[in-house]
């Protein structure tokens, strides 16, 4: 139990950054959705991550054949060949990612220094929050795994490789299928929970009354991006920064002018619906 504990303790003090992420994710997930659907989901979602890269190290599916180099066994906490801070990495990518969906489907409100989404369980549980939750996660892989792979080069350290060099900067595009794939299954996971968990509860979880609470996804969103990007031209890939710089201005731009154009033009039906599905959200106070 002792070495265990010393194994955890060394996977937060090696990469600080990651438990920061998994702090802010949590603080952001259980006042938008409550604490028992961010605890299923990051049990859940670890679990669904794990898996997926248990069977890709032995069975080339479905991320492709990689390996993980496990020099730090014995400083940080591994599960069956797996770095435990990887797989638990996904759980707020994905939540990031999912929130993000949000933003760019829901109607918007904006009042007296505040700004709220007008989401709706409906919108929650969509499609449309599916496929493009699924694709932001994506996106931020794009950027993630090529710099993830030069790890030799900052504090990551060389975890993992791939038994054949791929075609974007090393990082093979099975890679990218398999992070589609499973990005959809973890945000399918994460619908189904806020579908389920909690339906009979008489208060609805979450919504609490916090100025720009619906900004803070999508804020922990940039975050990783900026982080990644930084840690890229660090090691001085400006190409590989460049590249994903460009990647993401296309799809900023328009999430920002979506949000200006649809600022306060939503229906008196959408906003009916969503203070059905949610009467202790913030808007209450703001109703119009």
């Amino acid at each position: 139990m002792t070495d265990f504990l010393q194994v955890l303790a060394g996977s937060v003090v090696m990469r600080p950054y990651v438990f920061i992420f998994l702090a802010a994710y949590l603080f952001v997930a259980i006042v938008h959705i409550g604490w028992r659907k961010t605890l299923c989901f990051t049990i859940i979602g670890y679990l669904i991550a794990f898996l997926s890269e248990y069977s890709s190290i032995h069975n080339g599916f479905p991320y492709g054949w990689y390996f993980y180099i496990d020099t730090t066994r014995h400083q940080e906490l591994w599960i069956a060949g797996v770095p435990f801070f990887d797989s638990l990495s996904y759980v707020f990518l994905t939540y990031c990612s999912y929130t993000t969906a949000l933003l760019v489907v829901s109607p918007v409100k904006v009042w007296r220094w505040n700004f709220a989404l007008l989401e709706t369980r409906r919108i929650r549980r969509s499609f449309s929050v599916l496929l493009l939750g699924s694709l932001f996660q994506v996106f931020l892989d794009i950027i993630i795994d090529p710099v993830a792979l030069q790890g030799h080069r900052w504090f990551l350290g060389q975890i993992y490789g791939y038994r054949e060099t791929g075609v974007h900067f090393g990082v093979p595009l099975s890679n990218y299928i398999g992070w589609w794939l499973v990005s959809v299954i973890l945000v399918l996971t994460l619908q189904i929970i806020d579908r389920i968990v909690g339906r009979n509860a008489k208060k609805p979880s979450g919504m609490k009354d916090i100025p720009f609470r619906s900004l803070f996804g999508p804020a922990l969103y940039i975050s990783v991006l900026i982080f990644n990007l930084a840690i890229t031209l660090m090691i001085g890939e400006r190409l590989l920064a460049v590249t994903g710089i460009f990647i993401f201005t296309l799809p900023i731009a328009i999430v920002m002018v979506l949000l200006v154009r649809r600022a306060n033009r939503y229906s008196r039906e959408e906003l009916s619906e969503h203070l059905q599905d949610f009467p202790h959200s913030p808007v209450s106070g703001g109703k119009s």
